[in-house]
C-alpha cells in the first residue's frame, strides 16, 4: 500500500508542477544576474553578489562557479545543523541555479555591447538594468520559494545566524547582504554601488512577495497534532523558536486538547510545513499573514513618546 502511495505521489500533477517551478526559478532567477547584474557590476549581496565581486578579482572563474563554491558547504552545514528542513528541491536549486548562469555566460558571453547583438546593452541606463534584474531575481525566487525550497546562500547564513548569535532572520539577511555589498564597494571603487544595490535588492523583495502571494514576511500557525512533543521540540530546538499552547475543544470528539500558536518568517514557513508534514502529516495546520510582529526575535514594540 505505502509503495502505491509513493508511486502516487511521484507521478502526481502537483509533484511535477512543483518540480517544474523549480526548474522555471531557477531559469528566470539565472538569466536575471546573466543579463542585467553581472555585466555591470551591480552587487545585491548573497552568494552571487560575492562572486561577482571576486569574479572581477578572478576573471578565470565565473560568478556561478562562485556561487556554486559557497552554496555546497553551506548546504553541508545546514544539513548538518537544521536536519530535515533542507529538502531536495532546495539542495537542486542551490546547484542547478549557478549551473544555468554559467551556462548562459557561456553562450551570450559578458558584454553588454555584444550581447545579444546589444539589443539589451544598458550601460547608460544602470538604473533601468537594476529594476529588470530585480524583477527577474524576485520572480525566480518567488517560483523556487512556491515549492516549499529555498536558493540557499544567504538564507543559510541568517538561519545560522538565528541558531548560534540568537539574531533574527530578517536581521541576519541584512547583516549578510550588507557585508558584501561593503566588500564590493571595496574591490570595485564605485560609491554609487550601494544605491544600485538598493534598487535591486527593494525590487525584488517586492516581487518575491507578489509571486508566493504573501505581502506579510510574516506567518501565523494553529497546528493541531496528536505529537505535540515532537513538534515543540523542533520548534525549539531546531527553529531557535518559541511557541504558544492554545487550550481547545473539538465539537465533534468533544476532546480536549493543546493547539500550537506559532509565528515564524515567510522564509521560514515552507521548513516549517515539510517538518511538520514529515512528523504528523495527519495534523491540522492554518497559515496566516501576519501585518506585523512584535517581540523576541521580530520588531521591537515602539517606545510610546
Amino acid at each position: 500500500m505505502k509503495a502505491y502511495q509513493l508511486k502516487e505521489q511521484l507521478f502526481s500533477a502537483s509533484w511535477w508542477k512543483s518540480w517544474l517551478n523549480v526548474l522555471i526559478g531557477c531559469t528566470i532567477l539565472a538569466s536575471g544576474f546573466v543579463f542585467f547584474i553581472n555585466p555591470y557590476k551591480i552587487v545585491p549581496g548573497g552568494v552571487y553578489g560575492l562572486g561577482i565581486v571576486l569574479h572581477q578579482l578572478i576573471p578565470q572563474i565565473q560568478v556561478g562557479t562562485f556561487g556554486l563554491m559557497f552554496d555546497i558547504p553551506l548546504l553541508l552545514i545546514a544539513i548538518r545543523v537544521f536536519g530535515g528542513m533542507f529538502g531536495a528541491r532546495t539542495i537542486v536549486a542551490a546547484i542547478l541555479t549557478p549551473l544555468i548562469m554559467n551556462t548562459l555566460t557561456y553562450l551570450v558571453g559578458e558584454n553588454p555591447a555584444i550581447m545579444l547583438h546589444g539589443k539589451i546593452d544598458l550601460s547608460n541606463d544602470i538604473i533601468i538594468s537594476c529594476i529588470f534584474g530585480g524583477v527577474l531575481i524576485g520572480t525566480g525566487t518567488g517560483l523556487v520559494v512556491k515549492t516549499r525550497a529555498t536558493t540557499g546562500g544567504t538564507d543559510i547564513i541568517a538561519m545560522l545566524l538565528n541558531r548560534f548569535a540568537h539574531m533574527s532572520f530578517s536581521r541576519g539577511i541584512l547583516l549578510a547582504d550588507a557585508s558584501v555589498v561593503i566588500l564590493g564597494i571595496i574591490v570595485l571603487g564605485d560609491w554609487r554601488l550601494p544605491l544600485y544595490s538598493l534598487v535591486t535588492i527593494f525590487v525584488s523583495s517586492r516581487v518575491i512577495d507578489y509571486v508566493i502571494d504573501g505581502a506579510s514576511y510574516d506567518k501565523l500557525l494553529f497546528i493541531i497534532s496528536q505529537k505535540n512533543e515532537e513538534l515543540t521540540r523542533f520548534i525549539l530546538d531546531e527553529m531557535g523558536r518559541g511557541a504558544t499552547y492554545i487550550k481547545s475543544s473539538g465539537t465533534y470528539t468533544k476532546q480536549d486538547r493543546d493547539m500550537i500558536f506559532l509565528v515564524v518568517s515567510r522564509r521560514e514557513i515552507s521548513s516549517v510545513q515539510n517538518k511538520i508534514k514529515e512528523i504528523d502529516p495527519d495534523s491540522f495546520v492554518v497559515v496566516v499573514n501576519a501585518y506585523e510582529t512584535f517581540g523576541d526575535g521580530f520588531k521591537k514594540l515602539k517606545e510610546s513618546k
